[in-house]
């Protein structure tokens, strides 16, 4: 399951272009055969787009999330905010992007949706929002954890999960909770744990 707002504006035609050059213009003859050149659109900047839409979300309750820029000028907008995304936010953003791109320069198809729901965080504020919440973790080492996230910095964040021992001198085992430190930069993925009751 992935859950998102989301709101595309495609362009309404393509710039790109096949131009036909030959060694003689008008009448060939003979095995002289045609080059054929594609000409594609400007690359549009990540680094432009980036800035466009971290001055947009300036005072604003949204924070970015990842940009995504194909060869062919597809551009993909992820925001988050800790209230959830509004439609309407995502449509606002759009229009503002659109604005401040030429189209006469880059033709280009654009997308800004709300991070997945259950995606893998990819900035620290998911890190934040998702606090006292429950989350699967996958270390780069393989190892799999799951549960409550209730702590995070800019390094590191801390994982409460629940184990089960057999205290010494006890018949009966017990749950107990042990928290796990994890610096980021050796988890794989982190995701949040949707559980229907």
């Amino acid at each position: 399951m992935n859950l998102k707002v989301f709101f595309s504006f495609k362009s309404l035609y393509h710039k790109e272009l096949f131009c036909t050059f030959a060694n003689d213009i008008g009448y060939m003859e003979g095995t002289t055969v045609p080059s054929f050149v594609r000409i594609t659109p400007n690359m549009i900047s990540k680094d432009t787009v980036n800035q466009i839409v971290e001055d947009f979300l300036i005072e604003k309750n949204y924070y970015l999330v990842d940009i995504k820029i194909t060869s062919d000028n597809h551009i993909s907008v992820e925001i988050d905010s800790f209230d959830g995304v509004r439609i309407e936010f995502c449509a606002e953003l759009n229009r503002h992007i659109q604005s401040l791109l030429d189209r006469e320069v880059e033709d280009y198809e654009l997308d800004v949706s709300s991070a997945g729901l259950t995606e893998p965080f990819k900035v620290t504020k998911q890190y934040e929002k998702n606090i006292g919440n429950e989350v699967e973790v996958l270390s780069k080492s393989g190892q799999k954890f799951v549960g409550e996230l209730i702590e995070v910095n800019d390094t590191e964040f801390v994982l409460q999960i629940e184990k089960i021992e057999k205290p010494e001198g006890s018949k009966r085992k017990v749950t107990v909770n042990e928290n796990l430190t994890f610096l980021y930069e050796d988890i794989k993925t982190t995701k949040y744990i949707i559980r229907f009751k």
